[in-house]
């Protein structure tokens, strides 16, 4: 029989994949589906956008809050255990959401949920180490990453078709019935871990003000839909001294739940900081996208619709070959491929739209798509390939931080940057030539974000080599 390098069936090893990638889908798809339903759920429930909002951020913070302290937790007590049991917690959370009788319930179901997709997403990239062999880890990483943007490209179109045909709580049941294959899939084939659970201290300190700083920061940047108000800079501050205080936390602790000292790695600490940089770009293209789109091109929302479909659906072509390459070529320099062919995009946005219409918009949405996949896929890789193996749920914790926060900072910073240059505090009532000023400004900024994460690159690269030839 046929095995591989870790010493696994070849077999076996393309069942853990899938297992893997089911898992990768389905906590992304939970990000998705739900905000197509919150019309038809303030209607059910006679309730506000701001308070039907809170069932897409009680499922985004408990992701952004907990995602760093789960990934710990797996290299603790065993990756393989807390995977299934984070399946196991969404697959149910899920059930209680479609069988809410309130929106409070339907909200507390969804931090549930928010709480196994976070397991979900920190141990699938945490688990490719133990599954594949390291000449392989590219593949299975462009494959997360395809699975990653189907789940999130699926969700809007498949929310819609199932509320128009079974109602609401058909968007949250199901995921029940694909929970319970992927649990049966990761029970059968995923390898056990290789590591007995060994008895380690906790960091519940740690979590707690790690947790706090990551909600206030979360919920400075979402709250108040684009007004930056005192409650908003309450947070942030507060944020900010959150990190202080988890630092000087960490540096005391016998068992701290990040190590101070991994920072000080040029390669990962460079790596999380260009995560949180492009993607805080690749945000921008759907936040000012519909407004350019509708209001400058004058698309109907269906329109607008299948053009910003484009984006996921070339990240869920790319995301295999983007790894097969970084197999090939060497992690390292595709990241940097990558990040120039996002400021390639970014350049074209900035000076093409506004005399190319439609298709100059869109032409550089898939040059900016697929930097993005191929950076994604090798700066994972570079990461993950390199970590120690009892340190691979809490690097893959940062990793999926860096995006999330990068995410969350695009929607809000990008945003105000699109308002700004448009002249209007209420961006609806914009004329098309102060949307297309606002692209042009946006996205020039966009360039200097991108910039910062080459010379990010470069420098890292610089520094590893001097430090690999001493």
């Amino acid at each position: 029989m046929e095995t591989t390098s870790v010493g696994l069936p070849a077999l076996s090893v393309k069942w853990a994949l899938l297992s893997l990638s089911s898992s990768m889908l389905l906590s992304s798809l939970g990000t998705s589906i739900a905000n197509v339903g919150l019309p038809t759920l303030a209607e059910v429930f006679t309730a506000s956008f701001q308070q039907v909002q809170w069932i897409v951020l009680a499922y985004l913070l408990a992701i952004t809050t907990l995602i760093v302290s789960v990934g710990r937790l797996g290299d603790l007590i065993g990756r393989r255990r807390l995977l299934l049991g984070g399946i196991g917690v969404f697959t149910l959370a899920s059930a209680l959401c479609g069988l809410a009788p309130g929106l409070e319930w339907l909200i507390g179901a969804r931090a549930l949920q928010g709480l196994g997709a976070a397991i979900m997403m920190a141990l699938t990239l945490a688990c490719v180490s133990e599954t594949v062999g390291k000449e392989k880890t590219g593949s299975a990483m462009g494959l997360l990453g395809t699975m990653s943007a189907i789940g999130t490209a699926l969700g809007p179109s498949l929310g819609g078709l199932l509320i128009g045909s079974f109602g609401w709580r058909a968007i949250f049941l199901i995921t029940v019935p694909l929970g319970l294959l992927t649990l049966l899939l990761t029970m059968r084939y995923l390898p056990e871990d290789r590591q007995p659970a060994r008895r380690a201290a906790f960091d519940p300190l740690g979590t707690l003000i790690l947790a706090l700083t990551l909600a206030a920061y979360a919920l400075a940047m979402t709250l108040g839909r684009g007004h930056f108000g005192m409650l908003n800079l309450a947070l942030l501050l507060a944020a900010c001294l959150g990190v202080g205080l988890f630092a000087w936390v960490q540096a005391r602790v016998a068992a701290p739940l990040v190590q101070v000292a991994m920072f000080r790695d040029a390669q990962l600490s460079g790596s999380l900081i260009m995560s949180l940089l492009v993607t805080t770009v690749l945000m921008s293209t759907l936040v000012v996208g519909p407004f350019y789109l509708s209001q400058s091109l004058g698309l109907s929302a269906v329109g607008v619709g299948l053009v910003l479909s484009v984006g996921p659906l070339v990240a869920a072509l790319t995301g295999v070959p983007a790894g097969y390459i970084a197999d090939r070529f060497g992690a390292r320099r595709m990241t940097l491929v990558g990040l120039i062919a996002v400021a390639l995009g970014c350049f074209l946005l900035s000076i093409l739209p506004s005399s190319l219409g439609m298709g100059g918009y869109m032409a550089p949405l898939v040059v900016i798509t697929l930097g993005y996949a191929v950076f994604q896929t090798a700066n994972n890789t570079m990461v993950m390939a390199e970590v120690q193996a009892d340190q691979r749920g809490v690097v893959s914790g940062l990793l999926n931080l860096s995006r999330n926060l990068g995410l969350i900072t695009g929607a809000s910073v990008m945003g105000a940057v699109f308002a700004m240059a448009s002249a209007k505090v209420d961006i609806t009532t914009a004329q098309p030539e102060a949307i297309a000023r606002g692209l042009r400004v946006t996205f020039t900024v966009a360039l200097g974000l991108i910039g910062l994460a080459g010379l990010i690159a470069v420098g890292s690269c610089t520094l590893i080599t001097k430090r690999d030839q001493r």
